[in-house]
């Protein structure tokens, strides 16, 4: 366990070292320079129990969290090599698509216009999409669906995008409808809200192929859809859907192109994206003018909320107000109107009639009423940008990709917007649900959609990737080890000749002071992620954009932090030729091996036996260089020489 970073000092020479805890107290040091050692466990408020230092349990419960993430590799890899073998026709843009982008009444952020081409290369390709648009509410992933689905169409293929709300299937029918009304193409929507008698013509157009786009909901994943020609299927913010329509959607894409949208992935999909088994496009950038939320976390204040809502109808905005269950809205729908009896409120859940839903959200989207009190039903497709302020009531029963959707709502247009996440006064959180607000509290920056699915894989685990458990072997490991045990397992079948490499660090001892001083960089925080970043680097040009990146934001590095820089260089020397152990005093330098370094081992003897006895072999073999060595720089320029001349024996 992490227990701080500490400054050791060994015959006045300080070091600055990880503190790690073992069982019964044991300590271990572990020397900052190779913090890649070390990863992250998501969830850090578990009370674990430690292993005792130089045990094998660890390594046993890492072999066996392999096998098991091996098989899965093996079953993924074969999933998608079964796309992968399949060649499909390569869909070209013609000019018809020019005039359609021209439509688009925004101009491009350069997240959308490399996401677009993104998914026109993988039509282009011949071989089956299967990419992921993650991107923030109102960042404009819905523009690259509809590119995609143009270029599908006019191809002769139909479409499909499935959202998991009658509101949301609304929002893009809407949007599908006002794009191709000027083209050939025919959109149409299957929703609850859809008449009987128009159901049975839509499905009927579907399957003779009159009908080439189609945006509903689950339903369009019924076993009696049947499609004429299905090209593309569009997913919109799956993590929506249940098991049983995620086990549809898995059946429909076996010989199809697949486009998933989402403002937070769920862990499984962000895994299958990072293993590089799905391709992943980011939408980062916000739309002009776009500001970030202000968001305040605090129990229920009737004073603080009144005031908010004033402030927003003062402005000529409107309130969401957000309950968690249906049956708590009619006592809210009281304190609400007790507290601001000036303001017109209308409610709306899923449990109306669909023309009382329907009156409630059209009355509060005409601006004709002040407040609008729901169930987490508007987290996705409803668009109002004069609603810009947000009131969470029981903000703890949500989930993190739910209040961070629901944010989403407000401040989508050019003025400020405002969420206040509120608990019941006096209650106490459970550790999950501080950790939610807590998270939501510091993600207010624009973009940060894809952050927040990261903190929910650390938070809930990524999940077994091939159905419908989200527990999965991450608690095991930790986020970070999981990460790269997957990646190398997904890498390993795919390249059948190539040879992983076993992460390891020298141990390396110089007699110089390596850190980074507090009183060069302040901030703790910084510091430790700074060291995390000089862990990783693994090439001299790393180092020196490093060293340069140190100089821009910090100033001249003082001799500590140089000291760094060339045990750095060094250990990137010593990784290449396996080099384990280097410790230099004032006497000379000591070098160990990993393993075997020479294969031929005459060359090396012959070079020993030329160096006038100034190069030894010990009994550990060990080779000890004589030579003194009175100054740093002696010290530095000696080691790297001694380790290239002992490289150059190698050729």
């Amino acid at each position: 366990m992490y227990d701080g970073l500490l400054k050791i000092s060994t015959n006045g020479i300080d070091h600055d070292c990880l503190k790690l805890l073992y069982q019964d107290g044991d300590k271990l040091f572990l020397p900052v320079e190779n913090m890649n050692l070390l990863s992250r466990v998501g969830d850090s408020g578990i009370i674990r129990n430690l292993d005792k230092l130089g045990a094998s349990n660890w390594q046993n419960r890492k072999a066996n969290v392999k096998k098991r993430i091996k098989d899965m590799a093996e079953k993924l890899i074969r999933v998608a090599a079964q796309r992968e073998i399949i060649n499909t026709e390569k869909l070209s843009i013609t000019d018809d698509y020019d005039k359609f982008s021209n439509d688009f009444p925004f101009q491009l952020t350069d997240d959308q216009d490399s996401a677009i081409k993104d998914v026109i290369s993988d039509l282009e390709s011949g071989k089956l999409m299967d990419r992921l648009i993650c991107g923030d509410v109102g960042f404009g992933k819905t523009e690259v669906a509809l590119r995609a689905s143009f270029i599908v169409a006019n191809a002769g293929y139909q479409v499909a995008l499935v959202a998991p709300t009658t509101i949301l299937v609304k929002q893009h029918y809407k949007s599908f409808y006002e794009r191709f009304k000027n083209s050939s193409l025919k959109v149409s929507s299957l929703s609850r809200m859809t008449v009987p008698s128009k159901r049975k013509i839509i499905k009927n157009n579907l399957k003779s192929g009159d009908i080439n786009i189609v945006v509903g909901t689950h339903a369009l994943l019924s076993n009696d859809i049947d499609f004429n020609n299905l090209g593309l299927l569009i997913v919109d913010e799956e993590q929506h859907f249940g098991v049983a329509q995620k086990e549809k959607i898995k059946e429909l894409q076996g010989n199809i192109h697949v486009l998933t949208l989402t403002a937070t992935p769920i862990p499984r999909t962000l895994q299958l994206s990072l293993s590089g088994l799905k391709q992943l496009s980011l939408i980062s950038t916000p739309p002009v003018d776009r500001l970030s939320i202000r968001t305040f976390v605090f129990e229920w204040d009737k004073v603080v909320l009144l005031d908010a809502l004033n402030r927003e109808k003062n402005r000529g905005g409107q309130s969401f107000i957000v309950c968690p269950r249906i049956k708590d809205i009619d006592g809210l729908y009281e304190k609400v109107k007790k507290m601001a009896p000036n303001l017109s409120i209308k409610v709306a859940h899923g449990q109306m009639k669909i023309d009382e839903l329907d009156s409630s959200i059209n009355s509060f989207s005409d601006g004709k009423s002040d407040i609008l009190i729901s169930t987490n039903i508007i987290e996705s497709g409803i668009d109002i940008p004069n609603a810009n302020t947000m009131i969470i009531y029981k903000s703890d029963m949500f989930g993190l990709s739910q209040l961070y959707q629901l944010r989403g709502r407000i401040g989508r247009g050019k003025k400020r917007a405002y969420a206040y996440f509120t608990v019941e006064a006096g209650k106490v959180l459970n550790k999950n649900s501080q950790q939610r607000l807590d998270v939501i509290k510091t993600l207010d920056n624009l973009g940060a959609g894809f952050s927040l699915a990261s903190y929910d894989m650390d938070i809930r685990g990524a999940g077994n990737l091939l159905g419908d458990e989200q527990s999965g072997q991450i608690k095991e490991v930790g986020v970070e080890l999981y990460q790269d045990m997957l990646r190398d397992a997904v890498y390993s079948y795919k390249n059948k000749e190539a040879t992983l490499e076993e992460v390891w660090s020298p141990s390396i001892s110089l007699g110089l002071a390596v850190l980074i001083p507090d009183t060069y960089v302040y901030d703790l925080s910084t510091r430790m992620a700074l060291y995390r970043k000089a862990g990783d680097l693994r090439s001299s040009d790393e180092i020196n954009e490093f060293n340069e990146e140190l100089f821009d934001r910090f100033g001249v590095p003082p001799v500590e932090v140089n000291n760094l820089l060339q045990t750095l260089i060094i250990k990137h020397k010593c990784l290449k030729n396996n080099i384990s152990f280097i410790d230099a005093g004032p006497k000379g330098i000591l070098l160990g091996f990993k393993n075997n370094f020479f294969k031929n081992t005459d060359k090396l003897l012959d070079w020993i036996s030329k160096s006038s006895g100034q190069i030894k072999v010990r009994p550990d073999q060990k080779l000890f260089m004589v030579k003194q060595l009175k100054s740093r720089e002696e010290k530095i320029e000696n080691v790297k020489e001694f380790i290239d001349e002992l490289e150059d024996l190698k050729t």
